[in-house]
C-alpha cells in the first residue's frame, strides 16, 4: 500500500499561516509603526521637551480618520493640556509616563473656561479645561494603561477665580461611553479624575497615589468602578458628588463600586510599596482616603451599590445629603476596615443648602448596610447616624456588623450634649467627641439593626448606643461590651423601641420613652 506523505499538507498549512500573519500585520500594524504612535508626530518622550503640540497633533490625525488608538510607547512625556476627541483611545504603555509640565506659557495648558456662573460649588467643580487631560461633549473615549499619569506640577487648590493654574489630571464634562482602565495616577492635583455629567462610565483597575481627591464622580449615570486602589491622605478617595456644576441639579445614579481599596498612607508610599504612615503630616491629625457620597449634594444619589471594598488607615464610610437632594436606594455590603481614624459609618441628612434659594431640605431613605467588620476604629466619634429636627433619616437597615473601637472614653464625655450643626459642613470631627462609643443615632425613623456587635480595646465608660429622637427602632441579636455601672443603651425621646435576643439588655418593648437607660 502506498504511504501517505504529510509534507505537502504541512507546507500548505505553513504557507497559509505565514501569509495570514502578513495580511493580519497589514490590517493591524505594530504599535511602533502605527499611524497614531505619538513619536511619529514629533513627540520626543525624553522628559525634557514639551510634547503638548505633538500629542494633540496625533489625536487630531486619529480623529480626522474617524477614530483610533493614540499610542504612547515607553518614555517620559512632558506636556500641558491634552485634548481628547470622540472615538479616540489613549494607550499609555508600560514604561510610559505622561508628566504635567512646569506651568509656563510654553507648556500649553488651557485656561479655566467660563462655563458655570453660579457659586454653589467649589472652583474646581466649575472649571474643566485647566487639566492635564480633558474632554467635553465627547463620546466613545478611552484612557488605557498600564502606564502612568504624573500630575507633577498640577496644583492642589486655587486662590480664587483669577487663579488660572492647572489642577486636575483627567477632567471630563458631558461625555458618554467612557473607559478609564489599568492606568496609574501619581500626584493628581485637586482631582485625579473629575467626571461631571458622564453617562455609561467604566473605571477599572486604576491605581492612584495622590495629594487630594482621587476620583470625583459628579452628576453621572450608569457608572461602574471596579478593582481600583486609591491612596489619598489629604482628601476623599472614591467620592460620589452631585453638584450644581452642570448649571442645574442632576442625580448621580445607577452606580456600582466593587472590589476597591481606599487608604491614607503618605502620598507616594502606596505606588512605591512602602506604605508609610506619618500622622504629623495631617493638619487635623488624621488622613482622609475614604469612600463617600457628598458633600456636594444638589442632585442627590440614587440606586447605588458598594461591595467588597477595603478601607485601611483612613476615614470611614460617609453618606451625606445636605444641599436639598435625595439620597435613596443604596446597598453597601462586604466592607472591611482597619485603623479607621474617625466614624467608621457616618450617615448624615443636613440643611447646609448651598444651592438655589427656596430649595427644600432633602431626604435620606432606603439604605442597607451589611457585612461590615472594622478593627481599631477611632475612639472619639463612634458611628454617627444623624438627621435634623423635622427631617428624619428613614428606612435604614444595619446588619451583620462588627466594630472594635480603641476605647478610652470617660464618664464625663458620656454626658456631653452634641450640637445639631444642621447648616454646617458635614464631617464627623465637627461634632466633637461623642457621648457614646458605639453608635450615636439621632432624628431617625424606622431603624432596624440585626446582628450588630460593638466592643472596645481599652475600657470605655460611655454607653454603647445613644438614641435621640428616634421613632421605630428595632434591635435584635445586638451585643455591646460595657463597663461596670455604665449603661449599654441611653434612650431620649424614643418611640416604638424594641430589643430582643441581645446582650447585656433583656428583651424590652416600649411605646414611648422620654429618658431611660438600659
Amino acid at each position: 500500500m502506498k504511504k501517505h506523505n504529510p509534507a505537502p499538507g504541512i507546507l500548505f498549512t505553513f504557507l497559509l499561516f505565514f501569509y495570514g500573519l502578513t495580511a493580519f500585520a497589514g490590517v493591524y500594524p505594530a504599535p511602533e509603526t502605527s499611524p497614531y504612535n505619538v513619536k511619529l508626530y514629533g513627540v520626543k518622550g525624553d522628559g525634557k521637551t514639551i510634547d503638548t503640540k505633538g500629542i494633540n497633533k496625533a489625536i487630531d490625525a486619529a480623529a480626522t480618520a474617524g477614530g483610533g488608538t493614540v499610542y504612547f510607547p515607553a518614555g517620559n512625556y512632558l506636556c500641558g493640556s491634552i485634548h481628547l476627541q470622540s472615538n479616540i483611545s489613549l494607550y499609555i504603555d508600560q514604561g510610559a509616563t505622561i508628566i504635567a509640565a512646569p506651568i509656563t506659557d510654553e507648556s500649553g495648558y488651557d485656561l479655566p473656561e467660563d462655563k458655570i456662573d453660579n457659586k454653589y460649588q467649589d472652583f474646581g467643580h466649575r472649571h474643566w479645561h485647566n487639566s492635564l487631560i480633558w474632554g467635553e461633549n465627547l463620546h466613545d473615549i478611552s484612557i488605557l494603561g498600564p502606564g502612568t499619569l504624573w500630575g507633577k506640577d498640577l496644583v492642589r487648590s486655587n486662590k480664587g477665580e483669577d487663579d488660572k493654574r492647572p489642577n486636575k489630571t483627567i477632567s471630563l464634562y458631558l461625555c458618554r461611553n467612557v473607559i478609564i482602565k489599568d492606568i496609574s495616577i501619581l500626584h493628581g492635583g485637586w482631582f485625579g479624575i473629575l467626571a461631571t455629567g458622564i453617562d455609561n462610565f467604566t473605571i477599572d483597575n486604576v491605581k492612584m497615589d495622590t495629594n487630594r481627591d482621587g476620583m470625583d464622580i459628579d452628576c453621572c449615570r450608569n457608572v461602574r468602578i471596579s478593582n481600583c486602589s486609591v491612596n489619598s491622605p489629604y482628601d476623599d478617595g472614591i467620592c460620589l458628588k452631585s453638584t450644581f456644576g452642570l448649571g442645574f441639579a442632576r442625580a448621580t445614579e445607577n452606580v456600582t463600586i466593587t472590589n476597591c481599596q481606599v487608604s491614607g498612607y503618605d502620598e507616594g508610599s502606596f505606588l512605591d510599596g512602602t506604605f508609610k504612615r506619618n500622622e504629623k503630616k495631617y493638619s487635623d491629625g488624621n488622613p482622609t482616603g475614604r469612600i463617600k457620597m457628598g458633600t456636594e449634594s444638589n442632585g442627590g444619589f440614587k440606586n447605588v451599590t458598594i461591595s467588597n471594598c477595603v478601607f485601611d488607615y483612613c476615614r470611614g464610610l460617609a453618606l451625606e445629603t445636605v444641599d436639598g437632594a435625595l439620597l435613596e436606594d443604596v446597598t453597601i455590603t462586604n466592607i472591611t476596615m482597619r485603623d479607621i481614624v474617625n466614624a467608621p459609618i457616618f450617615v448624615r441628612l443636613g440643611a447646609r443648602m448651598r444651592g438655589p434659594e427656596g430649595t427644600p431640605v432633602g431626604a435620606l431613605r432606603r439604605v442597607i448596610i451589611s457585612n461590615v467588620v472594622c478593627y481599631n476604629a477611632d475612639n472619639k466619634h463612634g458611628a454617627i447616624i444623624s438627621g435634623i429636627p423635622g427631617h428624619d433619616i428613614e428606612d435604614l437597615r444595619l446588619s451583620n456588623i462588627r466594630i472594635y473601637y480603641k476605647g478610652g472614653g470617660t464618664k464625663e464625655q458620656s454626658t456631653r450634649e452634641v450640637p445639631g450643626l444642621e447648616k454646617e459642613y458635614p464631617e464627623p470631627y465637627r461634632f466633637g467627641t461623642m457621648p457614646s462609643y458605639g453608635f450615636f443615632i439621632r432624628n431617625v425613623k424606622d431603624l432596624k439593626m440585626n446582628d450588630v456587635e460593638v466592643s472596645y480595646i481599652d475600657e470605655d465608660l460611655r454607653p454603647a448606643f445613644i438614641l435621640d429622637h428616634v421613632t421605630g427602632a428595632d434591635f435584635q441579636h445586638i451585643k455591646a461590651q460595657k463597663a461596670a455601672n455604665s449603661p449599654a443603651f441611653v434612650l431620649n425621646e424614643v418611640k416604638d423601641f424594641n430589643i430582643y435576643n441581645s446582650l447585656p439588655v433583656a428583651n424590652t418593648r416600649m411605646a414611648d420613652v422620654n429618658k431611660k437607660e438600659l
